[in-house]
């Protein structure tokens, strides 16, 4: 692997995970506790054997910047090994990034700068395993110009990606990026075939695509929409199919690309036998761990009118937390978060942080780093109530508290 070159693209601003992404990059979005969305994609390239990365940043880097700093800085540089972040740097205009294409030709001068025979393009904004090391071998073997990972998705879900078409050969003849009607797969009419915006590029047919494109006036210097598109029909194009690291029954891949969706794969996390198997160890997902003590769970005083005890049940606590004769069932505890006595916090995501005040009660909401519950506060049982107060509640009921929302639950 020591002759590919890998880009991450990480610059996306994530609208659809506003409040979330309003002071962060949505590859920074916390998950699972202690990981940040971004740990899954560069966990991936570390154990497929890729250490030559470079990380593409444009929208709020500064919590992505400080945490790929902290927790991806162990490679040796005098080895050949790097995990760089690169901001917009106007190389080549004066303009921020036109698309994912476009973010991959203002920084040709980088790519050139490290010598590769191939380079591989990934999104920082993906939760899954993949064995990257096993795409790059197929698309050598193929003697591919490029390839694109694919994977079976339902066809309502096809609307949100490029959906594509292959021969006998899993050479691709066809292409429609995020279709109103998606073509389904041969024979299987409930599926279609989606692009998982994972290319590998021979490095000076990459290069010569991303200058023609960049040429062309109407284009929108996207991979998807235009890169990929047009050289289906002149070049040896492949497609990949996604082969799970995961280890269970059915292919473990999200696009945590709403809140709903982002809900939905933290909450599996805690049911007994979870779709994503963080405790595989033989595909370790990497973060930033900070030096801090385990997590706390004191007082057991049953013999009031209301019951004090600090407990967790079906739960992930991370870090640092205290649970001081409160309760937290079917949620997920980021570092240094406190729950008071008697507050309870059910089927809720807490970020690094959160104090619950006494009394308080927490229900299917996702609470932003830092924020202080105050005691007796109720979040999540009323979407009217919370929606009255201007907080987010998403179309599942879901209610968000931002750490810009603070002043309004006070």
């Amino acid at each position: 692997m020591r002759n590919v070159l890998t880009l991450i693209l990480a610059g996306g601003k994530g609208q659809r995970l506003e409040p979330l992404t309003l002071e962060r990059a949505k590859p920074a979005v916390p998950f699972g506790g202690i990981y940040r969305i971004i740990d899954f994609t560069l966990s991936n390239c570390i154990n497929s054997g890729l250490r030559r990365i470079l990380v593409l940043t444009q929208y709020k880097a500064a919590s992505l910047d400080r945490h790929v700093n902290r927790a991806w800085k162990f490679l040796h540089r005098e080895l050949g090994e790097f995990i760089d972040l690169l901001p917009p740097q106007q190389r080549v205009t004066e303009q921020w990034y036109q698309g994912t294409a476009d973010a991959v030709y203002q920084n040709i001068y980088s790519i050139e700068q490290f010598p590769s025979e191939h380079v591989l393009i990934l999104s920082g904004d993906h939760i899954y395993k993949m064995d990257y090391a096993k795409l790059v071998q197929a698309h050598i073997e193929q003697d591919a110009d490029a390839t694109v990972g694919c994977i079976p998705v339902s066809i309502p879900e096809g609307r949100h990606f490029g959906i594509i078409g292959v021969d006998d050969e899993r050479r691709i003849v066809r292409w429609e990026e995020k279709p109103e009607n998606p073509f389904p797969i041969p024979g299987d009419p409930d599926r279609c075939l989606a692009s998982m915006g994972i290319y590998v590029f021979k490095t000076p047919f990459l290069l010569n695509e991303l200058c023609r494109d960049a040429t062309l006036p109407d284009s929108r210097h996207d991979f998807g929409r235009n890169v990929v598109p047009a050289i289906i029909e002149t070049s040896r194009v492949r497609a990949y199919p996604f082969r799970d690291e995961n280890h269970k029954e059915a292919a473990y891949w999200r696009d945590v690309g709403t809140l709903d969706s982002y809900y939905e794969a933290n909450m599996d996390l805690v049911s007994v036998d979870p779709l994503l198997n963080l405790y595989d160890f033989s595909w370790s997902i990497r973060g930033y761990h900070p030096p801090l003590p385990p997590p706390k769970f004191v007082f057991e005083q049953t013999d009031a009118d209301r019951p004090r005890v600090g407990h967790a049940v079906d739960s992930m606590v991370s870090p640092g937390s205290i649970i001081s004769g409160g309760l937290a069932r079917r949620s997920i505890l980021g570092c240094n978060v406190r729950i008071n006595s008697w507050a309870e916090v059910s089927e809720s995501i807490l970020f690094e942080g959160v104090n619950v005040g006494r009394h308080a009660q927490v229900r299917r909401a996702i609470v932003d780093k830092g924020v202080r519950i105050p005691p007796r506060t109720r979040i999540g049982f009323d979407p009217d109530e919370d929606r009255a107060r201007e907080l987010t509640v998403t179309e599942e009921g879901v209610t968000v508290v931002s750490t810009l929302d603070e002043w309004k639950i006070a």
